[in-house]
C-alpha cells in the first residue's frame, strides 16, 4: 500500500470514527456516573432525523444541529425520568428507546418529505463544510508530515474537531475537577457521595443530559456532515458499537479515542476492498469487509480482549437511604 492511499484510508478513518468517538464519550459521562445506557443508537438516531430535517426545512445547518441536540436530549430525559427517577431497569428502557427511535424518526421524516422515510438531500448552508486548517496548502510540498496534514487533519467539518477537543476535555473534567471526581464516585458508591450531602439524582441526571448533548453532536454531524440528509437506520448500529468501544477502552476518555479509530479503520477498509488485495493478495467479500466492525464488537462483548471492570454501581438504582 503506497503512501498516498495509507492517508486516504486513515482520512476516511477520522470521518468515520468522529459518530463513534462522540457516541462513546457520551456513553463514558452516563455509565461513570452508574447509568448504563445502551440507547445510545436511538439518541443518535433521533439526532439525526431531527438535525437534517430540520436543516432542510430552514436552510440552516446551525439550526439542524440544535435541533438534533433537542432530539437527543429529549430522549435522554426520557432515559433518566425511567430509570433514575422511577428506577427502572436501565437496560431495558434504552432498549425501549431505540425501537421508538426506529419508528418514529421513519413516521416523521415521511409525514414531512414522502421520501420512503427519508429527508431531503442537504446541500449549501444546510450541511457543513469542510474546513482547511492554517497553511495546509503551503506545507503539502513537506515530505510526509506536510501530506498527512493537509489530506487526513485538514479538510474536515468543525464536528469533527469537537470531538477531538472533546477527549482532552473530557479527561479534564472526569479526573481534574471536583464535578468528575463527585460524577465517578456516583458510579462507584452513591450512598457516600449522598452522605456527603452531594445529591446523586442530580449528578445522574446532568450526566445523562449531557449524554444527550453528545449523542445529539453524533446524529448530527452523520446527517448533515458525513452524509446529506436522514435515511432510514442510517445509524446502522454505530451505538452499540460505541458501547462496544467503550468497554474495550475501560471506561476511559483517550482509550475511547484509540478505540473508536480502530473501529473507524475496520469501517473504513471495507470502503476500499480493493486494498485488502493488494495488501495480501486475496479476494475479500464486501459483505465480509462489511462485517469486521461488527464481529470485533461480538468479540470485545464476549470479553475476548482482557478484562473490563464496569463501575460498580453501574446499572443499580439509587435508594436513599432514610
Amino acid at each position: 500500500m503506497d503512501y498516498a492511499t495509507l492517508l486516504q484510508m486513515l482520512d476516511a478513518t477520522l470521518r468515520l470514527a468522529t459518530p463513534l468517538l462522540l457516541a462513546c464519550l457520551a456513553g463514558l459521562y452516563s455509565e461513570r456516573a452508574g447509568v448504563f445506557d445502551i440507547g445510545l443508537e436511538g439518541k443518535m438516531l433521533m439526532a439525526a432525523m431531527s438535525s437534517a430535517a430540520v436543516a432542510a426545512l430552514t436552510g440552516s445547518v446551525w439550526v439542524g444541529l440544535l435541533a438534533g441536540i433537542g432530539g437527543s436530549l429529549l430522549f435522554a430525559l426520557v432515559h433518566g425520568v425511567a430509570s433514575i427517577t422511577f428506577r427502572g431497569n436501565q437496560l431495558i428502557a434504552g432498549v425501549a428507546l431505540n425501537f421508538v427511535a426506529s419508528g418514529v424518526t421513519v413516521l416523521i421524516a415521511q409525514d414531512l418529505f414522502q421520501q420512503g422515510g427519508r429527508t431531503a438531500a442537504l446541500t449549501g448552508a444546510a450541511r457543513f463544510a469542510q474546513i482547511d486548517l492554517p497553511f495546509a496548502e503551503s506545507l503539502r510540498a513537506v515530505p510526509i508530515l506536510g501530506p498527512f496534514y493537509a489530506e487526513v487533519l485538514s479538510g474536515h467539518t468543525i464536528l469533527v474537531y469537537v470531538a477531538l477537543l472533546l477527549v482532552p476535555l473530557t479527561w479534564w473534567v472526569l479526573f481534574r475537577t471536583r464535578f468528575g471526581l463527585r460524577l465517578r464516585a456516583v458510579g462507584e458508591n452513591p450512598a457516600s457521595v449522598d452522605t456527603a450531602g452531594v445529591s446523586v439524582v442530580r449528578l445522574r441526571y446532568t450526566a445523562v443530559l449531557i449524554t444527550g448533548v453528545l449523542c445529539g453532536l453524533a446524529g448530527a454531524y452523520m446527517a448533515t456532515g458525513l452524509q446529506a440528509g436522514f435515511g432510514r437506520e442510517m445509524t446502522a448500529g454505530r451505538g452499540y458499537i460505541a458501547l462496544a468501544a467503550l468497554i474495550f477502552a475501560k471506561w476511559r476518555p483517550w482509550y475511547c479515542l484509540y478505540a473508536t479509530l480502530l473501529f473507524g479503520f475496520l469501517q473504513a477498509l471495507a470502503l476500499r476492498p480493493d486494498v485488502i488485495e493488494r495488501v495480501v493478495g486475496v479476494n475479500v467479500p464486501i459483505p465480509a469487509l462489511d462485517a469486521l466492525p461488527y464481529i470485533l464488537t461480538v468479540v470485545v462483548l464476549a470479553g475476548l480482549v482482557g478484562k473490563a471492570t464496569p463501575p460498580r454501581a453501574g446499572g443499580e438504582a439509587y435508594v436513599k437511604e432514610r
